[in-house]
């Protein structure tokens, strides 16, 4: 019996999960919806809701976004309203931030989380996997003798948060492991172990 019931969790227990967090991503982009007046919303046109809808649509907004981000109409009204937000006190600050951010993220030209690195914490005698960031900028390098580097340290299970780390380089080895090997041995605690490469000679 207990062992049926423990395959059984093995099979049940990812699925929950995967449908969990569907669900979870399905109904918050569904919330795009409340952009379309009430009389064109599924509610009103079918007389219930249809999960997914928003869905839809918050992908065609995003790609129709980028499009007309692309051409040079559209360039320049993105640059119109970037001007405009920066004019505002509070939403300047925290718009050039987020921005900064994402678009070092996501940028193909960015540098962020393109290596994985083991490094000792948080103490010497114990280790961990981080990622590459790039290297201490401002005021921060003035104060700091030595060759560094900026280093994400994410947290086990949740990798959205973590710790932010200025190392010297001779501290931090590089992996040969891609990102993703690296986040899903991070996120399984170390249960999904990533593929063995050859000692190199």
């Amino acid at each position: 019996m207990r062992k049926y019931f423990i395959t059984g969790l093995l099979v049940l227990v990812p699925l929950a999960i995967t449908l969990w967090v569907l669900n979870l991503v399905i109904s918050t982009m569904d919330q795009s919806l409340l952009l379309v007046p009430v009389n064109w919303r599924p509610a009103a046109l079918f007389g219930r809701d249809i999960p997914g809808l928003g869905t839809i649509l918050t992908i065609a907004i995003v790609f129709l976004t980028g499009l007309l981000a692309n051409n040079l109409v559209g360039n320049y009204l993105v640059r119109l309203w970037e001007r405009l937000l920066h004019r505002i006190p509070v939403v300047s600050s925290l718009y050039g931030s987020v921005k900064q951010v994402s678009d070092t993220l996501f940028s193909s030209s960015g540098n962020a989380f393109r290596k994985a690195v083991l490094l000792p914490y948080p103490h010497a005698d114990s280790w961990t996997i981080g990622f590459l960031t790039g290297v201490p900028g401002g005021d921060v390098k003035n104060h700091l003798v030595g060759d560094y580097v900026s280093v994400y340290v994410p947290t086990t299970p949740n990798p959205t948060s973590g710790f932010f780390l200025m190392m010297e380089r001779s501290k931090v080895i590089e992996l040969d492991m891609s990102v993703d090997a690296a986040l899903k041995y991070i996120v399984s605690m170390g249960v999904v172990a990533p593929e063995h490469l050859p000692t190199k000679e």
